[in-house]
């Protein structure tokens, strides 16, 4: 009889004392000096009974706000966007939910085949050859593109613009450091890189450049000049990006990218306190043996069936120190099966109506802060988020604005004090023009 997943039995613990050739728990511990062992009673709570239990979590969840009762123009990373239900019921299945990492093709068709179908529709988006199975998330996804880009280039330092998301550069920071590798970041010039000061920083040693469009303030990056100066030497060119963006926007594959990478939350998977997300990874041909994490392959078997198997590469090969470009060898695999099912049902006409919804109704809400005496502080295009002044803390206007039934947007000045006062607002397709309005009303009334 199989009996993994149950509980050990009294007769186990006795069998296995017995094996090790002791005949209680207390001899097995008698190595331990009495006076250090803990006697008494744990300072813990009685157990509750199962209503007092759920009355008292319930008690707890009543606390919290959630994006059910109240509209939130909250973004910086983390996007509330329509989700299909039908998302919810497929990754909820067992055969799904449960899975592992499918190294036995032969009973794993149906979970390769979702990834086979992310990773095609992830280099739809971005204009790429390939694409992995999904990272842990958009973060990530960056800076395994930097540590990737020193590797193949055996160059030393990353040039990073301060638009791309400080949570984003946080990472690639850490994981440089162990690598050790330079991390220069570009300042901005009205919302975006600075193009003058990246040609000046740029020299022999550069690994890659790395840009985010839209960027962190919502800003579309010109692409074709980053592009242009990026491969001006042998460094690599890095894009971070959203994929629903990408929906309508002329994608970094053809603006001559090299790698793409981003965060798939926007599709099919909730905002649900920051995480998990799937990061997603696409790149050129060229690159396709250094790719890190997974990659799913198509083939047919010996009866002229289409199948599909684990790939080029192989779990152990991130593990051979410093020949490995990546020691990643996971994934987020059921967040990437949410986004592909929420990008099935969508589809392409829908993908690109929900993005021009983003852009139409960020645009309309520009007016409308517009008209309500809100300053908007760059003049640029942009997808779905923008910047904002406020005359007063962040902080104290998000109080305000939550009083009003509205979570506010993201207080810039947290991570960096030269942007105190400004806020980060996000525009969805889920925002109505009642809420759009009502919120430019009240806010404009507050400052």
């Amino acid at each position: 009889m199989n009996h993994r997943y149950l509980p050990m039995t009294d007769a186990d613990q006795t069998e296995m004392l017995k094996t090790i050739g002791v005949s209680s728990i207390e001899e097995l511990f008698s190595d331990i000096p009495n006076d250090i062992r803990f006697k008494g009673e744990l300072n813990i709570k009685a157990a509750l009974k199962e209503p007092e239990l759920i009355s008292y979590f319930q008690g707890l969840a009543a606390k919290n706000i959630s994006l059910k009762q109240t509209p939130s123009f909250l973004g910086a990373g983390v996007y509330e966007h329509y989700i299909p239900s039908i998302v919810d019921h497929v990754i909820s299945r067992s055969e799904f939910y449960t899975a592992y990492t499918p190294y036995q093709p032969e009973i794993s068709q149906g979970e390769l085949q979702a990834i086979f179908e992310f990773q095609t529709m992830i280099c739809e988006l971005t204009g790429m050859d390939l694409a992995n199975s999904s990272m842990y998330d958009g973060p990530t996804a960056l800076a395994e593109a930097a540590m990737l880009s020193a590797g193949q280039t055996k160059k030393k330092t990353i040039l990073v613009s301060k638009a791309v998301h400080p949570e984003a550069r946080a990472v690639l920071q850490t994981n440089a450091t162990g690598q050790r590798l330079n991390v220069i970041e570009i300042d901005t010039v009205n919302g975006v890189t600075d193009l003058k000061q990246l040609q000046e920083v740029y020299g022999d040693d550069t690994a890659c450049v790395v840009v985010q469009h839209p960027n962190f303030f919502g800003n579309l990056e010109p692409l074709a000049e980053l592009e242009a100066i990026s491969h001006s030497g042998k460094a690599m060119f890095v894009v971070s990006s959203n994929p629903l963006a990408l929906g309508l926007l002329k994608p970094p594959g053809e603006f001559g990218a090299d790698i793409v990478v981003g965060d798939a939350q926007p599709f099919g998977i909730a905002t649900q306190f920051g995480g998990p997300h799937c990061g997603y990874f696409a790149t050129t041909k060229k690159l396709m043996r250094k790719v890190p994490g997974r990659l799913v392959g198509q083939t047919t078997d010996e009866h002229g069936q289409r199948g599909f198997v684990l790939t080029l590469q192989a779990r152990e090969q991130h593990i051979r120190r410093e020949k490995a470009t990546s020691n990643i060898c996971s994934n987020q695999a059921l967040n990437a099966l949410a986004a592909s099912v929420a990008m099935s049902a969508i589809g392409k006409k829908g993908v690109k109506e929900m993005a021009y919804q983003n852009v139409q109704k960020a645009s309309y809400m520009k007016k409308q802060l517009k008209a309500n005496g809100v300053e908007i502080v760059f003049e640029q295009p942009t997808f779905n988020e923008f910047v904002i002044q406020v005359n007063r803390p962040v902080s104290e206007v998000n109080k305000l604005l939550l009083s009003k039934g509205f979570i506010g947007g993201y207080d810039l000045g947290r991570d960096d004090e030269s942007l105190e006062g400004q806020m980060l607002v996000a525009v969805t397709e889920v925002r109505t023009k009642t809420e759009i309005d009502t919120f430019a009303k009240e806010l404009g009334a507050l400052l």
